[in-house]
């Protein structure tokens, strides 16, 4: 039988796999596109926020020439690489060839942020302490816990931004309340053990779809409180596609948790002894109906 072809993302992870160099501890990763007026600042904070730290740049073609600033900023620091791709691809898609490249590098700890200052690198020692404390696996940057909030934001952005957290939430079964955010640390055997290939998302959902996968593989989240600030240059890149894209991801997601749960019952009925149920209860006794 023929083998099957790589996906595309499949192929572009094994890719940088190969060319990562060798490498530990802890490792940023920041997408970018169209970030030439903050590249270099914020490559400068973050490292002065994590100095033992490695910051990978992923830009996607940047035709303002973020991808030449980035190339100039690693010229002037060895704890900087830069990854070009040739075209946007989709932030999902930057961040899943980011997370190869330092995994492959032997990172302990993965800290995913964005690149405009809408999140702080002041805030980098609190986000990777609870793993360096090994108290968690995942840890989220959160807008909506106790500390946590948003700046100069309209009331459309917030209702979006709070009521797709609350939505993903309540349909996929989640106890994190900033689902929709970007700013996390992984702790990188975690991060491993989620399947790329199956990471279907290509935008902002993409945040939710690798939360709910590292949940289901039983990773500790936990969250810390963060204000995140809108873009200090350039424009957002929130669009209606994104909104609905979210939307379908998380309703197919809800798919799976549904087919699993059936799955699961199923199982458990097949191994249990003859006459029993599950539970342990005979068929007249399992008779409610619930589940």
């Amino acid at each position: 039988m023929p083998r099957k072809k790589a996906a595309p993302r499949a192929e572009a992870a094994d890719k940088a796999r190969e060319a990562a160099p060798p490498g530990q501890g802890v490792w940023v990763v920041l997408p970018t596109y169209n970030e030439a007026a903050s590249i270099g600042p914020i490559s400068e904070a973050i490292l002065g926020a994590l100095p033992g730290a490695n910051l990978l740049v992923v830009d996607d073609g940047s035709p303002d020439g973020t991808g030449k600033l980035a190339d100039e900023v690693a010229a002037r620091d060895s704890r900087v690489r830069v990854r070009h791709r040739p075209a946007k691809q989709g932030l999902g898609r930057a961040y899943l060839e980011g997370f190869a490249y330092v995994l492959h590098a032997g990172a302990s700890t993965v800290v995913q942020m964005d690149a405009d200052w809408s999140h702080d690198p002041a805030v980098l020692p609190a986000l990777i302490a609870p793993i360096s404390a090994d108290e968690a696996d995942l840890v989220i940057g959160s807008r909506y816990v106790p500390g946590g909030g948003v700046e100069d934001w309209g009331i459309g952005r917030r209702l979006i931004s709070r009521g797709g957290s609350l939505f993903a939430r309540t349909m996929l079964n989640l106890s994190s309340h900033d689902l929709t955010g970007g700013f996390k640390a992984w702790r990188g055997s975690t991060l491993s053990a989620v399947p790329f290939e199956g990471i279907h998302a290509g935008g902002y959902v993409f945040q939710i779809e690798m939360t709910y996968r590292a949940s289901r593989a039983g990773a500790r989240v936990t969250e810390v409180p963060i204000v995140f600030r809108d873009r200090r240059v350039g424009t957002s890149k929130m669009s209606r596609r994104i909104v609905v894209e979210a939307l379908f991801v998380v309703m197919r997601l809800r798919s799976e948790e549904v087919a699993a749960g059936v799955r699961s019952r199923r199982e458990k009925r097949a191994a249990a002894p003859d006459g029993e149920s599950a539970a342990g209860a005979t068929p007249s006794q399992d008779s409610s109906g619930e589940a």
